[in-house]
């Protein structure tokens, strides 16, 4: 008897928020966002969602990106089988790949980030800024 090929039951998407970047508060290389630096990014162009910065690991896509009084808000939805299954075990940070355009020095070291092209957004397991965190909701 022959059997017919079924392909595997879909997956519904991981739906996640949190903060990607705090504004005013110093990452631990001692950068500094500065509230505003990302609209014009934002207005050109979506950043991409990743796993740990790899170009090649699309985790999912960014439904909603935003700067609060707080820092830069998203919410997305997280496709990734091998992604979900670390978010489901407890992988919870984010981090931001971006190009500053405008920055000025910081006398403690690092830099104020005025305007950047943010490039991508991507799950972590040790965010730069460990304020940057999102939950499975």
């Amino acid at each position: 008897m022959a059997r017919k090929w079924t392909p595997p039951a879909s997956r519904q998407p991981l739906l996640i928020e949190g903060y990607a970047s705090v504004f005013g508060r110093a990452d631990r290389c001692g950068d500094v966002v500065r509230a505003g630096a990302f609209a014009r990014s934002l207005r050109a162009r979506p950043p991409a969602m990743l796993l740990q910065h790899q170009s090649g690991a699309v985790a999912g896509r960014w439904v909603r990106i935003s700067e609060t009084g707080f820092g830069l808000f998203v919410r997305g939805l997280v496709d990734s089988e091998s992604a979900a299954r670390l978010v489901q075990d407890g992988l919870d940070g984010l981090s931001i790949g971006f190009r500053p355009r405008l920055w000025t020095p910081r006398a403690e070291g690092g830099r104020v980030l005025i305007d950047v092209d943010l490039i991508e957004i991507s799950l972590v397991a040790d965010p730069m800024q460990p304020a940057a965190r999102f939950e499975h909701i």
